[in-house]
């Protein structure tokens, strides 16, 4: 099984850094596990141009296609992603706007291999899930344009930094389970 694990955040040291390393570990035996951070692809803004319904490409030279590809690898996508004012971050934003060569809502699209799940993991600092909630909406709104099947969720509160994790990580552990048995 080929697994991606994604640090939508453009930290790569910081909480979520050390979900995606958890996830890593958990996931890893039996499996081709591979985890990048979306800072490391430079990502230019999209134009709003719409050549892109036309051709299934964008126009601009940047390291979306070479992300794309990645995801293409994976069978199965995680994606951990902070909290930035109550959504993704503004980096893994810009990705998503610039997957509308993908996106099934217009011909012609580029398409990824099918029969690929997602899981999504959300943290933040504050106390109330509402706000995990938000961002994993928008992540399964993404996977659902690119045809990647929703399969699990998970939102955790009350997460700063690395040290929050220490009592979390049992139900990190439980949730990787899910995504191996799914």
């Amino acid at each position: 099984m080929n697994i991606l694990i994604i640090n939508c955040s453009p930290v790569r040291n910081g909480a979520t850094a050390e979900i995606v390393k958890l996830v890593k570990d958990h996931l890893g035996d039996g499996n081709e596990v591979k985890t990048v951070c979306i800072d490391d692809y430079d990502i230019k803004l999209c134009k709003g141009c719409r050549k892109c319904h036309k051709t299934a490409r964008c126009f601009q030279e940047d390291d979306v296609t070479k992300l794309m590809a990645t995801y293409d690898w994976a069978d199965k996508i995680v994606s951990v992603s902070p909290s930035y004012w109550a959504d993704v971050p503004g980096q893994f934003k810009v990705f998503i706007d610039r997957c509308t060569p993908w996106c099934n809502t217009h011909e012609p699209h580029a398409k990824l291999k099918s029969g690929k799940k997602g899981y999504t993991i959300a943290l933040r600092t504050g106390p109330s899930m509402p706000e995990c909630e938000r961002i994993i909406s928008s992540i399964e709104h993404f996977n659902g344009h690119l045809e990647i099947a929703s399969c699990g969720k998970f939102g955790l509160c009350g997460i700063e930094y690395k040290s929050d994790l220490e009592d979390k990580k049992e139900e990190i552990r439980d949730f990787c389970e899910k995504i191996l048995n799914s």
